[in-house]
């Protein structure tokens, strides 16, 4: 009998992670702790390590990628405001919904939040309350804490914030997965891979210390306590988690 040699198995290609930077920080941040996509970057740690693929992309000035060329995308904040409408900003809504449509993995912050729950029938503008910044307590919801990537959380948690506009209303199909006081709609998913967060889970207390800094009359004007804030940043490791959790689960779905 003649046995016929099977061809070897190819190998699987690892993920590749976009992250879609929408803007840029403060100049003393970016010299002493990098720009925006460098933390992100540092938060998925476990990624490069199994061999993920990390790329950025200045939405700003580079064209959007092929959706079919992506595994995941990560979608930074900004200085920019969501209301402002900018033309390469109104230009992500439509990719965006497509991604949503095709299934494709996406992890919005804080701007990104925002965009991410206008293109989907939200609303994002200015916070009534004004500016929340510093490290803050979030809850879980119920939703939440049943969710696989946020239930590992524990049901309270602290986390970096630094923002002036919010999700001021969801899309009638995302659900709520964290909230605090301040913003209802800290967490949401839009599909079973499909996530955004108000809060920076890329933030260092070095970074969120800096932001207190440079938002100190902001902050004043409203009538907070700087000073307590400034004594209440704390590291954030859970929320921090979250990065790193969220690209893990492209391996799983390249498997």
């Amino acid at each position: 009998m003649t046995h016929t040699a099977s061809s070897p198995a190819r190998p699987v290609e690892p993920p590749r992670l976009a992250i879609f930077k929408t803007g840029d920080s403060f100049a003393d941040v970016v010299a002493e702790h990098g720009d925006f996509e460098d933390l992100f970057s540092a938060r998925l740690d476990g990624f490069r390590r199994r061999g993920g693929v990390i790329e950025v992309i200045d939405v700003r000035r580079q064209p959007l990628p092929a959706i079919s060329d992506q595994d995941g995308v990560v979608v930074t904040g900004s200085h920019a405001m969501v209301s402002d409408r900018e033309a390469w900003s109104e230009a992500l809504k439509p990719w965006l919904r497509e991604a949503l449509d095709r299934g494709l993995p996406l992890f919005g912050v804080c701007y990104g939040h925002q965009l991410m729950a206008e293109a989907f029938g939200g609303s994002a503008g200015y916070h009534p309350r004004g500016r929340e910044c510093g490290t803050r307590t979030l809850t879980l919801t119920e939703a939440g804490r049943g969710d696989p990537l946020f239930g590992v959380l524990p049901y309270a948690f602290a986390a970096q914030l630094t923002h002036a506009q919010s999700a001021l209303s969801r899309p009638e199909t995302a659900t709520v997965l964290a909230a605090n006081d301040h913003d209802p709609n800290q967490a949401l998913r839009y599909g079973p891979a499909q996530y955004s967060v108000q809060f920076h889970p890329e933030f260092t207390v070095q970074v969120t210390a800096a932001y207190l800094a440079h938002q100190r009359d902001i902050l004043v004007a409203q009538d907070e306590d700087v000073e307590a804030l400034e004594r209440s940043v704390v590291e954030t490791p859970e929320a921090s988690s979250l990065l790193d959790a969220f690209a893990l689960t492209l391996f799983d779905r390249r498997s």
